[in-house]
């Protein structure tokens, strides 16, 4: 089964993880491979085979983020009713992934609610953990001063 080290596949009902197990697809990237970029359409959810993946936000990689465990997952904005994915992502080193377009993974969610339910849930934690990730990151760096929600600016350093 490709998806068995996802955490967030991880209870499923096994009549579900079958038909998700089916629906991926495995792919192996060089290093440097650009996965998807922050314009390309959000048509794939992917999960970590094996390698490293940095997904970037912003022109010059304001914000990093390098996906490195087995069975994390990326691509969220597939799932999340995004029409392009917000970050790029790019292959630090020969990577291997599963992946499942968006259609095929919402069709067989909307025919286990309660997978679903608990899929949505574990993406959830997921976001959650990346933005404390992410704001810890910053908190280290000393230069974090501000973060406005509502417009999702991150103001860095001094607006002097």
């Amino acid at each position: 089964m490709i998806i068995q080290n996802t955490d967030l596949f991880n209870g499923l009902s096994r009549d579900a993880l079958n038909e998700i197990s089916k629906a991926a697809m495995a792919e192996s990237y060089n290093e440097g491979t650009v996965i998807y970029t922050d314009k390309d359409p959000a048509t794939y959810f992917y999960s970590l085979v094996d390698g490293r993946v940095q997904l970037s936000i912003g022109k010059d990689a304001q914000i990093d983020y390098t996906v490195n465990r087995a069975g994390e997952v990326f691509g969220w904005s597939s799932m999340v009713g995004r029409e392009c994915y917000t970050t790029t992502a790019k292959c630090v080193i020969r990577t291997k992934v599963a992946k499942i377009s968006r259609k095929n993974l919402t069709q067989i969610l909307e025919s286990h609610p309660r997978d679903a339910a608990l899929f949505y849930k574990r993406l959830a934690a997921a976001v959650v953990q990346r933005l404390i990730d992410n704001y810890s990151a910053f908190l280290s760096e000393g230069n974090l001063q501000g973060v406005t929600y509502g417009s999702g600016q991150v103001v860095v350093g001094s607006e002097e």
